[in-house]
């Protein structure tokens, strides 16, 4: 069986890769409130022992001092069944780390089978599987439609479709606002949503097909209730301090795991964004 290969957003996680924080670097210039760098960097290996108490075969990449960024190895590259797509990012201060997660991948036998050229910008947090044969990709400040079409092609090659969804100009293009930030899988008929963020034509999309929407409120979208890992159908990774979408999601039968994250949080990324799944079965 191979070491690598995703077709799910929900199934089950075998490897990830987890990107060490870094505590050196411009954390204003890149948009983070300054965290304390020793809670930082605890809270971090605290996730990373929870995912591999939960059975996740944990790659932990070293930090990439002077990236403040790169502890958020969702965004720089997607692994699809055939291997990792290196993006480039359209945050001048992120172009360092499509590279540097492929570096680090390749020398953990994870092959690069393609990288994202001029003119085309994706960050990660822009897709995702909401079937197996299925991407739903954002258009956004920070994903174009180069990106996008680079995307359609190389997963049309694995029989998977993607389709393109606009998303709002909401907070302006200074503000981080992915695809993700407004839906999170859970399991393949249930799904977190933000929807006031969220394209009409995907809400649309995720009803005609049955997925059940739990909506998460303004006060936890805030606190990154909306952003939660899958570890497997219906047991999932959330930041504490979110109790209503917690409870949601129990009453649904969800196993839900809670990590503190004062410090992460910082950076405007949730759990999903810490994790670079390698391989989901």
């Amino acid at each position: 069986m191979s070491s690598y290969g995703v077709r799910s957003s929900v199934s089950r996680l075998r490897r990830a890769a987890l990107r060490r924080p870094a505590v050196t670097g411009d954390f204003l210039g890149a948009g983070w409130r300054p965290p304390q760098h020793d809670l930082l960097v605890r809270q971090h290996d605290e996730f990373a022992s929870l995912l591999a108490g939960l059975g996740v075969a944990v790659e932990l990449l070293p930090a990439d001092e002077g990236q403040v960024d790169s502890v958020f190895c969702y965004d720089p590259g997607f692994v699809i069944g055939s291997g990792l797509v290196e993006f480039r990012s359209a945050k001048p201060v992120r172009r360092l780390e499509g590279a540097s997660l492929a570096r680090a991948l390749g020398e953990r036998r994870v092959p690069t089978i393609a990288s994202m050229k001029v003119p085309a910008v994706m960050d990660g947090g822009d897709l995702c599987w909401i079937a197996r044969d299925l991407v739903v990709a954002g258009r956004s400040y920070r994903t174009n439609q180069g990106a996008h079409d680079f995307m359609r092609r190389l997963l049309e090659g694995e029989g998977q479709q993607l389709l393109s969804f606009d998303m709002p100009h909401d907070l302006g293009p200074d503000h981080v606002l992915h695809l993700m930030s407004g839906i999170s899988p859970i399991t393949d008929d249930l799904v977190v949503v933000y929807p006031r963020i969220l394209p009409v034509p995907l809400m649309q999309l995720l009803a005609e097909r049955g997925i059940q929407t739990l909506e998460v409120g303004f006060d936890e979208y805030r606190t990154f209730g909306g952003n939660i890992l899958a570890v497997e159908p219906g047991v999932v990774v959330i930041f504490a301090g979110n109790p209503n979408i917690t409870k949601a999601l129990r009453d649904k039968g969800v196993e839900v795991h809670e990590i503190d994250a004062s410090e992460i949080a910082k950076g405007d990324g949730g759990p999903t964004c810490l994790t670079r799944p390698i391989r989901r079965d």
